[in-house]
């Protein structure tokens, strides 16, 4: 989708019976529609083929042999028997970008191994680190798929970059596992440099006190003085006598000294609302804990238009968010709303491949594709 904001041109090929699955993750549902799939589906368009018909997986081989990259997220292996596999389709095609997700990646013991966001990101150790000391917790939206996606659509710039000099493509694997590894950051670095094991901190931060959410006598707050600056500024805003405290003149002294540190503190958030605080803290980092209606109604968020409106074949009217990376010369922009499955069947065979009108009918006939006019 991403590479679609951008401006590439993006052929999403879903099965003809049901198609994506996201298509049935719900409820809510718009119309029929699952907002999970109308989310992540925008600037794509739908060609609906079964490739598991050989017609089928011949009309993917031609569409590679006049595409730039090719995504795909079967198990390590399962594309080879249709003839879809990097080492067949790169040879039709050596300029191909072929770009492989997968839960745990295409070596190793686990590799044949189904999984999903919840699963990688309870195996790669972010479960564990999330939620406070009684029990882990998921985080509140797919992180591990997200940065998956979002480290793949780096790796394909760079591969393309990289084919603008030898005029070569290459095979580009990753899996949600590796992804989440190396999103643990500064906890995972913690281990191997030290052998710090990581815990479950709540909203709090393993190495920076203060820096959590404080309940105020309203809602929650978090607030952070992530150096020795900022904590003088916050403590002048709100007890100056804390500045002055010898156990808390640096970083390293408020880690050791977390617990009655924190407490003062949540004593004396719990003494004002969230919105006078705000007002008061203004000098430091912090922020409302949101629902989703007030992120959505924040005025920088819809200063930096983080809401597009636009029309959709059967719900009508809709909005989604926005790009979140303004470009001065080349813009992102809604070129196509999500597609209905097999929306666009018809115009890639004919107009990418050429199909005529009897071909395209007789893959239709032989159940070869499905076709929206249908």
């Amino acid at each position: 989708m991403v590479m679609g904001d951008m401006g590439a041109t993006v052929l999403k090929i879903e099965h003809p019976e049901g198609g994506d699955d996201s298509r049935s993750w719900g409820p809510p549902f718009v119309n029929g529609e699952s907002c999970y799939y109308l989310s992540i589906n925008r600037n794509k368009q739908s060609v609906a083929i079964n490739f598991k018909h050989s017609e089928g997986a011949k009309l993917i081989q031609k569409l590679v042999c006049q595409s730039d990259v090719l995504v795909e997220n079967f198990l390590p292996g399962t594309l080879k028997k249709y003839g879809l596999d990097y080492d067949t389709l790169s040879a039709m095609n050596e300029r191909l970008i072929y770009a492989s997700i997968s839960s745990y990646g295409a070596t190793g013991p686990d590799s044949k191994m189904p999984g999903y966001d919840v699963i990688l990101s309870a195996k790669g150790g972010l479960m564990g680190i999330t939620g406070d000391e009684k029990a882990p917790a998921k985080v509140g939206v797919a992180q591990t798929d997200i940065a998956t996606g979002l480290f793949m659509q780096g790796a394909i710039t760079a591969a393309l970059f990289k084919r603008e000099r030898t005029g070569k493509g290459q095979h580009l694997d990753t899996s949600l596992l590796e992804v989440q590894v190396a999103s643990l950051a500064n906890i995972g670095q913690n281990y191997l440099s030290v052998g710090l094991e990581g815990k479950r901190w709540g909203t709090a931060h393993a190495s920076i006190v203060p820096y959590q959410a404080f309940a105020t006598s309203d809602s929650y707050i978090t607030a952070g003085a992530l150096n020795d600056h900022q904590f003088v500024t916050m403590c002048k805003l709100m007890a100056p006598e804390l500045a002055e405290n010898p156990k808390y003149v640096t970083n390293q002294l408020r880690v050791k000294h977390r617990t009655e540190l924190i407490a003062t503190l949540s004593a004396l958030f719990a003494k004002k609302t969230t919105a006078e605080w705000l007002s008061l803290l203004k000098a430091i980092p912090c922020a409302a804990v949101n629902s989703i209606q007030q992120v959505f109604e924040d005025e920088q968020v819809r200063a930096r238009e983080m809401i597009l409106e636009f029309e959709h074949p059967t719900v009508g009217t809709m909005k989604t968010a926005g790009f979140p990376i303004k470009f001065s010369e080349s813009p992102c922009a809604l070129y196509r709303p999500p597609p209905l499955l097999g929306e666009n069947t018809r115009e890639v065979l004919s107009g990418i491949l050429g199909l005529s009108s009897s071909d395209i009918a007789t893959l239709q006939r032989d159940h070869v594709i499905k076709l929206r006019d249908e």
